[in-house]
C-alpha cells in the first residue's frame, strides 16, 4: 500500500549524514587494497551500526573480490559495497504495508519496548492513512498508564481518526476483541492496535502480548495483517536485540525505525535485514505529523555513495 511519498533527495541528505563512511578518506583510493584498508573498512562500518554479521559479509566480499582481482581502487570498492548492501536489503518481505486481500478490515499490531517513539510513531501512520482517505480506528492496548492512554486518544483525536480504549488495568487483549468488532460494526478501512510499551525481557508482559496476538488472530482471519515494531534508531545494536527477543513472542512483519534525525547512525538498517531478514518499512525523521517516510533503499544507498 502506496501511502507514503519518496522525498529522495531530502532522505539522501538524510542518509548521508547518518550513515558517513568517509570512504574517500579510506587507506584503498591511494594505495589498493591490503590487510591494512581491510581492517580499516571494518572499523568504519562498525562505527555506521552495520553489525559485526553484515559487517563480516561485507568485508569478506571485499576480500574475495580483492583475491580475485576485482577490487583494485576507491570506485571498486564502493561499487561492491554498494552492490552487496543491495543485496541485503532485499532480505525480508516486500517494503510496502500489506492490506487485508480481501477488501475488508486491514488490522496492524504495533509493539516496542519503552521510549522508543512508538505513540508518536501510531500517530504519525494514523494521520498518513487518514491523509491517504482511510478511515481509523486505533484502540488503545496499554490499560496499564492512563497518560499513555490520554495522550494516544489526544493524538488520534488531533489526526481525524476514532478511538477505543478499555478499562483502567484490564485486559489487552479484550481491547484488541473489542476494538475489532467496534472497526467491522463501524466500516473502518484501518485498525492500529497499540500495546503498552514493554521490556522485552520481562516474560510476564511477552506472554500477555502474545494473548493478544492470538485474539486478533482467532477473531478476524488473516490478522493481524502487519504486526510492526516499532525500534529506536539511536538504541544501535541494542535494536537488534529487540527484534530477537520480541520475535519469540510475536511474529514481526515489519519495522518502523523512528529518531532518525537524531544521532541514529543509519547502517543499522542494513543489520536488521542481514540478522533478522525483516525489512524497515518505515523511518521516522522528525517530530511532525509528516516526518513519517517509507523507507527507500535506493535514496539510502544514493545517500551512502554519493560523492562528497
Amino acid at each position: 500500500m502506496r501511502l507514503f511519498r519518496k522525498k529522495d533527495e531530502t532522505r539522501k541528505g538524510l542518509w548521508k549524514r547518518v550513515v558517513d563512511l568517509a570512504l574517500t578518506d579510506v587507506k584503498v583510493l591511494a594505495t589498493g587494497m591490503d590487510h591494512e584498508s581491510l581492517e580499516e573498512l571494518e572499523e568504519r562500518l562498525l562505527a555506521a551500526d552495520f553489525g559485526v554479521q553484515a559487517t563480516l559479509r561485507l568485508v569478506d566480499h571485499v576480500e574475495s573480490l580483492v583475491r580475485r582481482g576485482k577490487v583494485g581502487g576507491g570506485v571498486q570498492l564502493k561499487t561492491a559495497l554498494r552492490e552487496e548492501i543491495a543485496r541485503i536489503l532485499q532480505n525480508g518481505d516486500a517494503a510496502e504495508l500489506e492490506e487485508n486481500p480481501s477488501g475488508g478490515l486491514t488490522v496492524y499490531l504495533i509493539v516496542g519496548v519503552n521510549g522508543v517513539g512508538k505513540t508518536t510513531s501510531i500517530a504519525k501512520l494514523a494521520h498518513h492513512l487518514v491523509q491517504s482517505g482511510k478511515s481509523v480506528l486505533v484502540a488503545a492496548g496499554d490499560t496499564y498508564r492512563a497518560g499513555a492512554v490520554a495522550q494516544l486518544e489526544e493524538w488520534a483525536a488531533r489526526v481525524g481518526a476514532s478511538f477505543v480504549r478499555g478499562q483502567e488495568g484490564g485486559d489487552p487483549a479484550a481491547v484488541a476483541f473489542d476494538a475489532i468488532e467496534a472497526a467491522t460494526a463501524r466500516g473502518v478501512d484501518v485498525l492500529l492496535v497499540d500495546t503498552a510499551g514493554r521490556l522485552h525481557t520481562n516474560k510476564g508482559l511477552m506472554e500477555e502480548l502474545r494473548k493478544v496476538d492470538r485474539v486478533i488472530r482467532r477473531k478476524l482471519e488473516g490478522a493481524p495483517h502487519e504486526t510492526l515494531i516499532v525500534l529506536d534508531a539511536t538504541v544501535g545494536q541494542n535494536a537488534v536485540a529487540q527484534v530477537r527477543a520480541f520475535g519469540e513472542a510475536v511474529s514481526p512483519t515489519g519495522i518502523i525505525l523512528s529518531k532518525m534525525d537524531s544521532t541514529a547512525r543509519g547502517g543499522i538498517v542494513v543489520a536488521l535485514h542481514e540478522e533478522h531478514a525483516l525489512p524497515v518499512k518505515l523511518v521516522g525523521t522528525g517530530e511532525s505529523l509528516d516526518d513519517l517516510d517509507a523507507f527507500d533503499p535506493v535514496a539510502f544507498l544514493d545517500g551512502v555513495f554519493e560523492e562528497s
